[in-house]
């Protein structure tokens, strides 16, 4: 179940990315070692304390995001991307599948200039290796105010495996997560 971790009092670092819907982002986050914490929510819009239904309507500027409390003793940044630009498509513009609107878009908040540098670096190397067919589009910006969403989102995955959306869109980017990072699964 859901957990709150302060990175303040354990030496953790904290990592927000987007790239689709929150929920697949937090289902895949919660399965990786290091990783002490996943909340979903809203970053990167001109609107104080948004909902979600704001969000989705594309007006606040938002973006769905999940912000990963871990510890970098065990898993680092860099890998944290790399399993980023694995499980989400990071070459369509605000759209993830079927998920089409600026909450959606491809983007790396970062809270230093460390990690800044490291996903200019991640993207390049991935530019250059021609891992895509078609260029990425993720954002690199800096992480500004951070809204926690609504309760119901939060471990969204966990509670309703069955639910038509999570079977179809979430189900499979978690099992293509195990799949390609088995190592990296919490045991």
């Amino acid at each position: 179940m859901r957990q709150t971790v302060s990175p303040a009092q354990t030496g953790f670092s904290i990592a927000t990315v987007g790239g689709g819907c929150f929920w697949c982002l937090e289902a895949v986050y919660d399965q990786m070692k290091g990783v002490a914490a996943v909340e979903s929510g809203y970053i990167g819009g001109q609107v104080d304390h948004p909902t979600y239904e704001a969000v989705c309507s594309g007006t606040t500027g938002h973006a769905e995001a999940v912000r990963i409390t871990f510890d970098p003793a065990v898993v680092s940044y860099r890998e944290l991307l790399e399993v980023f630009f694995v499980i989400h498509d990071p070459t369509t513009l605000n759209r993830q599948g079927n998920d089409v609107g600026t909450q959606y878009r491809s983007a790396i908040f970062f809270h230093t200039p460390e990690q800044k540098q490291i996903a200019d670096d991640v993207i390049a190397a991935i530019t250059k290796e021609g891992l895509y067919p078609m260029p990425i589009v993720t954002q690199v910006e800096p992480a500004g105010t951070w809204y926690e969403a609504e309760p119901y989102h939060q471990e969204y995955f966990v509670r309703n495996p069955f639910q038509g959306y999570c079977t179809d869109v979430v189900g499979p980017k978690v099992v293509k997560f195990r799949k390609q990072f088995a190592l990296k699964l919490k045991t």
